[in-house]
């Protein structure tokens, strides 16, 4: 099961939810940024924006040449990772082994299921209609015997369709795809593919896979599997991923050149990661510092500590002593921070010399409450005052306007 444009469709549902008129699924829209920051590429888009050919993963400023009047509008990663949690939770009521492939992407095993729902063509169909109904966005099914199947059967005509791809469908559906379309098959490949008259799945299903193998190794096999539809991987029920490092990067809106600018750049960074860590219940070893130069030149550096932490100021202390030694003074335009070696915090006992970050760790904690209750934006430095940047910035949390903000020193 696919959502169709994922991020657009819960931005769409969401903003239609909260009042809005407009439908963005309606008109050439889509999610990536803002470009007037130089924020971010295409992330999804409408169907409507594909008349223009409008890609995922494009600029945005490639984008708006294409079609001037397209809607762009900033991602929401919170609101996404909710939708993909309420979209889970209908799930789990029609088979009790899920696969969550990505963030919009999950496998169901029905196996056995038919006597609770029925055949699982028509469980599809009222599987969709569910969807609809209580989440507002649409999504594609499809349906086989495999997972490979099941996906590349999903892929087929979009939106709001449910579609089988068993073996004997093959010749019919999926050989005559270009080949592009077989999952596995990326941007080279398919080059490499096409460069040697192979255009279509079925050319490559068709192929001698030892001939495939001479230029592609052993992932030229695995293809022509894939191309063949066969695939024998099963259903794996997602477990907890050990969270081995946190980090959030920005592009500014403007180039940065003052030692000042860039550590307050780090230190809207440092807010995001220290409040993911403590949220996280860790502490840090390791702080890392990335930056990209107007020339888009890119330079990292990485300290270990003497003692893990998980408060702001010293993780932004840090990284400034970093900046120090990485900076040369250069224009940057993207800047990156990391922390890693992660320990529980609870496990962690800080030596008589750091017992003056208790303090700190005490602040931190009353900030992260309020602004959990109230926004990210609620409560921020007076230090980001008429600067220009946001308090809080990275992929993961965003700043947002309040009509009430309070600002802290």
């Amino acid at each position: 099961m696919d959502v169709n444009s994922a991020y657009l469709s819960w931005e769409a549902a969401y903003r239609l939810q909260q009042g809005a008129s407009l439908d963005l699924r309606t008109v050439p829209s889509a999610v990536g940024g803002n470009p007037e920051t130089r924020r971010g590429i295409i992330l999804a888009k409408s169907i409507p924006a594909k008349k223009y050919k409008i890609q995922t993963g494009e600029t945005l400023f490639s984008a708006k040449q294409k079609c001037p009047d397209l809607i762009i509008v900033s991602p929401n990663y919170d609101l996404y990772r909710q939708c993909s949690e309420y979209l889970k939770r209908i799930l789990t009521a029609y088979s009790p082994l899920i696969q969550q492939f990505s963030v919009d992407e999950f496998f169901l095993d029905f196996s056995g299921m038919e006597k609770l729902w029925g055949d699982p063509l028509s469980t599809a169909y009222q599987l969709k209609e569910t969807i609809k109904e209580e989440l507002g966005f649409t999504v594609n099914i499809g349906i086989s015997s495999n997972k490979l199947l099941a996906k590349m059967g999903s892929e087929l005509e979009k939106p709001d369709k449910v579609h089988t791809l068993f073996p004997e469908e093959i010749p019919t559906k999926m050989w005559p795809l270009p080949v592009e379309e077989l999952f596995g098959v990326g941007r080279a490949t398919s080059q490499k593919l096409r460069d040697r008259g192979i255009k279509t799945i079925g050319d490559l299903a068709q192929e001698d896979p030892t001939y495939l193998k001479r230029f592609l190794k052993s992932y030229g096999i695995l293809l022509w599997n894939y191309a063949n539809g066969r695939d024998n991987s099963p259903i794996i029920e997602n477990k907890a991923i050990p969270i081995k490092g946190l980090g959030n990067s920005t592009t500014i809106p403007f180039d940065v050149d003052d030692r000042r600018t860039a550590q307050l750049v780090l230190l809207s960074l440092a807010e995001t990661v220290g409040m993911r860590l403590r949220r996280n219940g860790f502490c840090a070893g390791l702080v890392s510092v990335s930056i990209k130069t107007s020339d888009f030149l890119y330079f990292s550096h990485q300290k270990k500590l003497y003692l893990p932490v998980d408060c702001t100021s010293a993780i932004h202390a840090t990284a400034c002593a970093l900046l120090d030694e990485l900076w040369h003074g250069q224009p940057l335009r993207h800047m990156g921070l990391r922390v890693s070696d992660l320990c529980a915090s609870d496990f962690f006992q800080p030596s008589f010399f750091e017992q003056s970050l208790e303090k700190q760790k005490r602040i931190d904690k009353a900030i992260d409450s309020i602004r959990l209750k109230y926004g990210a934006g609620a409560v921020f430095r007076s230090a980001f005052l008429h600067s220009g940047l946001k308090p809080l910035s990275g992929g993961v949390i965003e700043f947002e306007e309040y009509p009430m903000m309070t600002s802290i020193l």
